[in-house]
């Protein structure tokens, strides 16, 4: 990835969206944590991972389903940013390798544990073990996220909000994975009410 693209097309960015969609982005604070992080969030909307990327100073490689790198047409988008392609349908070990190898050296990943958008009526979709797994194995601090509203012009009910930093330890991954989903669950339910 190039960090110059990276900081170069937020910079040229992150005006049009604030303008266009007018998020309301609470606690930022709590993203400004040092060393490996895993930002992990619930997914809605194509543009979710920009309301933390323009949260941050930070350079966050987002995991992006592999289909965006197959067209010709938003490839060249999703590269310069330093996403990193997902096979979403088989185990994608080159994925989850090039991430490690990212945390290790400090960087920032962002994911989303449902693996997909939800278009349901539910709250929240199953989350994947990807994000507990992948922080324990590098001691990386995860960071939930909670978005709720609708991504429309001039938007008045787009919130999201960026919960308190924890670290998986000697949890198990199913009770780590459950606190991630609960803390997710809880903050939607706050910006919702």
């Amino acid at each position: 990835m190039n960090k110059f693209w990276y900081k170069f097309l937020k910079l040229l960015l992150k005006p049009v969206y604030k303008l266009y969609y007018n998020p309301k982005i609470y606690c930022k604070e709590n993203l400004n944590v040092e060393g490996p992080v895993i930002i992990a969030g619930n997914h809605i909307h194509l543009m979710d991972q920009c309301n933390i990327i323009i949260s941050t100073k930070r350079i966050i490689n987002y995991m992006a389903k592999k289909e965006y790198f197959d067209s010709a047409k938003t490839r060249w988008f999703f590269n310069l940013v330093g996403c990193i392609p997902v096979d979403r349908s088989k185990k994608d070990p080159t994925a989850k390798n090039k991430a490690i190898e990212i945390l290790k050296s400090g960087g920032a990943i962002g994911i989303f544990p449902e693996g997909t958008r939800n278009k349901t009526e539910n709250k929240l979709l199953e989350f994947k073990f990807g994000a507990v797994a992948m922080a324990r194995e590098t001691d990386a601090m995860i960071i939930p996220v909670a978005i709720a509203g609708s991504y429309k012009f001039r938007s008045k009910n787009l919130k999201i909000k960026v919960g308190t930093p924890f670290k998986v330890g000697k949890m198990s991954l199913e009770i780590a994975n459950n606190k991630l989903y609960n803390e997710i669950s809880k903050m939607i339910d706050e910006l919702k009410s």
